[in-house]
């Protein structure tokens, strides 16, 4: 997606040769106009899917999920990483790495909002060792329902996420891969 790719480059901050900061319009300030259009790439990329529902992580899946779900016309569910007091014991859990942050979350996710007969996207904002995304498929599979894919927006191509995915069977669409980080410069494939 051309008008992500330049985003990124103009406005993506390369902190080391893995990490990438995007917070003036994906992470902590959200440009909703980008969303929007990377919402229509999602939904244009996984069109005839009859998907049912939208599944993310909190806190950076929530913008581009809502604009999809908007525009799908179906349920956003974003996976908590703490459990609040209101919440009960029927949940699905999912353990989690996160590379960026460097701890384990186990994700969790009230059973009432998927059922057996679900097709879910799930969305994301990064790919790098699909720690992530593998957690909520595991959700997704937990509730019986089908993963129909799995969209991410920036996708780390240099680690191995995107191929343990592929290799577990599930379908994703990577709106922007990145090869690698040179010389301050980010790298697409």
């Amino acid at each position: 997606m051309d008008l992500l790719k330049q985003r990124i480059q103009a406005d993506g901050l390369i902190l080391n040769n893995s990490l990438l900061k995007v917070d003036s319009f994906l992470n902590q300030q959200i440009d909703p106009e980008l969303m929007m259009k990377i919402a229509e790439e999602f939904v244009s990329r996984f069109q005839g899917e009859k998907i049912t529902k939208i599944l993310t992580i909190e806190a950076s899946g929530i913008a581009a999920s809502v604009m999809t779900g908007l525009i799908l016309r179906v349920p956003v569910i974003f996976a908590r990483k703490r459990k609040p007091k209101v919440t009960g014991d029927d949940v699905y859990t999912a353990n989690v790495y996160s590379y960026t942050k460097g701890e384990s979350n186990n994700i969790i996710i009230s059973r009432q909002f998927l059922q057996a007969d679900d097709r879910v996207l799930i969305i994301d904002d990064f790919l790098a060792n699909g720690e992530a995304a593998a957690g909520l498929a595991n959700i997704v599979e937990q509730a019986k329902a089908k993963v129909v894919g799995i969209g991410i927006v920036i996708e780390k191509s240099f680690q191995p996420g995107a191929q343990k995915l592929a290799a577990a069977g599930y379908r994703v669409e990577s709106l922007a891969r990145i090869k690698s980080f040179a010389n301050g410069q980010v790298n697409f494939l």
